[in-house]
């Protein structure tokens, strides 16, 4: 092959033996258009949604699977991925027809395992990695539901890269969509995630699945916390929280009495109301503030952003009259629970003034509000339903920004909150 014509050819040494060949053009015309339809002439049926048989793992999905639909689960090694997608397998069999394709155990391993859950008799089992034999499987038994874990050890044979590359997951991501979507198989993937958290792989694979659930939480502790970070069908800010027991991963149905549960008369705790999508959560927040030696004082957050916990600090020494600046200052969400929302900064800035000051918060007492850089507190979203889930734990006592219907002492600046819910001297 050449750019230009040559008498005698590199390769054998003969002479009039090269041929110009035209490369095909392809004509402009040769695709049709397509015609346009309006929204308003599209018809859409909305499906019945399969139960998965975990009411918390249903509430984080929207209300159930979608069919069709595609869904990826990521988490820490160990986190419990493999272990409730097994538990909600062994409740859909029940009634529907599933499959788990596993690249990483052996069926024997799983076998071990479903016979820890018990009742997952019905669960059909898969031990394969070849792309092509996984999606011809699929196309030709068409179960309701399957599992493919993990998406990362899946591979195709025309790519040429080792599995779990970019290009072998991007690769297996995009075949199972185009056949879940036209078998009407609702699959779940397992992901792998990086040392930072994040789902392993390139970010298409984001892109391409309708739900990303998220399973944080410490393998050595027993409570871990599922959210969703992309639905296409619900609400992205659910939050459901499992308790892993000898029987597998359990739904906590109360989490607020779990998490918001502190001891009376203890220094450095105080109790906030965050909102997790549609779900008031009372959580406990503690801190410690201890002199330090060091030129720059340090502020360490658990279950807290580091630059939102630094604002507060720098609030409460400017506009409440805490010495901080000479002090370490740490806060630690209980429970191992990630709080985002600005509604928590009232219960973190009373946890570290209660620390600071050496006296405890007083007893029964939760707290809400954003907290300003002047120092004022603003009200937040569905205040009634914070109030509401505060008396379903025995709470009597409720700071809120003033203005806030409902709640028993109204603030209107962070130093009026310290003072009333601690008291001006910390006795």
């Amino acid at each position: 092959m050449s750019g230009r014509w040559l008498g005698r050819c590199p390769g054998c040494g003969a002479f009039g033996t090269m041929i110009e060949e035209a490369a095909p053009v392809r004509s402009l015309a040769a695709a049709p258009a397509r015609p346009l339809l309006r929204l308003v002439e599209v018809e859409a049926e909305e499906g019945d949604r399969i139960s998965t048989g975990i009411g918390e793992l249903d509430r984080v999905l929207g209300g159930g699977l979608v069919p069709a639909s595609l869904v990826l689960v990521g988490g820490e090694p160990g986190v419990g991925k493999s272990t409730l997608l097994l538990s909600a397998l062994r409740a859909m069999s029940s009634s529907r027809r599933v499959l788990l394709v596993t690249g990483e155990e052996s069926p024997a391993q799983v076998s071990l395992r479903a016979a820890r859950l018990g009742g997952a008799e019905a669960v059909e089992v898969l031990a394969e990695t070849d792309l092509d034999a996984v999606c011809a499987t699929l196309e030709r038994e068409r179960p309701d539901v399957c599992v493919i874990d993990s998406v990362q050890t899946l591979h195709a044979q025309e790519v040429g890269s080792a599995p779990g590359s970019v290009a072998q997951v991007r690769e297996a991501a995009a075949r199972i969509l185009r056949v879940a979507k036209e078998v009407g198989v609702a699959t779940l993937l397992v992901g792998h995630v990086t040392k930072d958290g994040a789902v392993a792989g390139p970010k298409v694979l984001e892109h391409l699945v309708d739900c990303v659930l998220q399973f944080e939480g410490d393998r050595y502790h027993a409570h871990r916390v599922l959210r969703a970070t992309k639905n296409r069908f619900g609400s992205t800010n659910e939050l459901a929280v499992f308790e892993m027991t000898a029987q597998g991963l359990v739904g906590v149905p109360d989490p607020s009495a779990l998490f918001g549960r502190s001891e009376p008369g203890e220094i450095g705790a105080a109790v906030t109301c965050a909102l997790e999508g549609s779900r008031p959560l009372l959580i406990e927040i503690q801190s410690l503030v201890a002199p330090t030696d060091l030129a720059m004082p340090r502020r360490v957050a658990t279950g807290v952003d580091p630059k939102r916990l630094a604002m507060i600090v720098a609030v409460l020494a400017r506009h409440a009259g805490l010495p901080l600046g000479g002090a370490d200052v740490f806060v630690n969400v209980a429970g191992g629970v990630r709080i985002d929302e600005p509604g928590a900064d009232l219960g973190i800035a009373l946890a570290i003034a209660s620390a600071a000051r050496g006296a405890p918060v007083r007893e029964g007492l939760a707290a809400f509000g954003e907290i300003g850089l002047t120092g004022r507190l603003r009200p937040v979203s569905q205040a009634p339903r914070r109030l509401e889930e505060c008396r379903k734990l025995g709470l009597t006592t409720v700071v809120a920004p003033a203005g806030t219907g409902g709640a028993r002492l109204g603030a209107d600046s962070l130093r009026q909150a310290v003072e009333v819910a601690i008291g001006k001297k910390g006795a």
